[in-house]
């Protein structure tokens, strides 16, 4: 778990790394118009469906019915976020989780392919926390191993889908994905975003990109390749603000 101080830190290396992003107020207003709205009525229109699913995981995994977890939104600020469960809580003698392929159940696999297991991220976007288009949030532990470059990706607040996410989703190495991010924070736009949400429908319906290339679940980011992780610590603690020398 990283502790406060170090994402206070991470925030202000963010701070000095690059400058804010620069897409104008009427943008950022009118999207989080459209955002409150559109969750609101799909909330509404999805209530029947969400009752479903959660039944269905209650009745085949037992509760707690939401896999909550901290992720980081943006500026560098910690939220929750909701999914439905799709993976049972199993562990070996030690107490440590088995595999995801072991835990994975036949319920989760198809909340996933159909992106269902999505659906109570509406209430984030509702909140604020998310939009329907960004980089999509990552958990807090990954805060101190990414570049200042790839700490850019949350100049922005984060979303359902991305620009990342129509260009092979979770079959792109780490390194791909936040070079797209931080490509969506430099051009996002209207024309963009609604380009972004199209080509959304069609990869849930292909189920595209779901699973990485030989595995369930996307390893956890711990640097960039070829780096070490006390390499990448060390980028971080070059770029965080210093006191002044007395």
């Amino acid at each position: 778990m990283v502790g406060r101080s170090t994402r206070e830190d991470v925030r202000a290396a963010m701070s000095v790394a690059s400058p804010p992003a620069s897409a104008g107020r009427l943008y950022v207003v009118t999207k989080r118009a459209f955002d409150a709205a559109l969750a609101a009525a799909l909330l509404l229109f999805t209530a029947p469906l969400v009752g479903v699913v959660a039944l269905a995981v209650w009745a085949t995994m037992g509760r707690p019915v939401l896999f909550v977890q901290e992720r980081v939104g943006e500026g560098g600020r910690v939220f929750r976020l909701y999914k439905f469960r799709t993976m049972l809580d199993l562990r070996d003698e030690r107490g440590e989780l088995l595999p995801a392929e072991r835990r994975l159940t036949r319920l989760g696999a198809f909340l996933r392919f159909t992106s269902l297991d999505e659906l109570p991220q509406l209430w984030n976007i509702l909140k604020g926390d998310m939009s329907f288009v960004g980089p999509r949030p990552l958990p807090v532990d990954y805060l101190p191993y990414y570049t200042p470059e790839q700490m850019r990706r949350h100049e922005v607040t984060p979303g359902l889908t991305g620009w990342a996410q129509i260009h092979g989703r979770n079959r792109l190495s780490w390194e791909e994905t936040f070079r797209l991010d931080v490509w969506y924070v430099d051009h996002r736009c209207w024309k963009l975003d609604l380009a972004i949400l199209a080509r959304t429908v069609v990869s849930v319906l292909k189920g595209e990109g779901v699973s990485p290339d030989g595995g369930v679940v996307r390893p956890p980011y711990r640097g960039p390749q070829g780096a070490g992780v006390a390499a990448v610590r060390g980028t971080a603690e070059a770029a965080r603000p210093r006191e002044s020398a007395p």
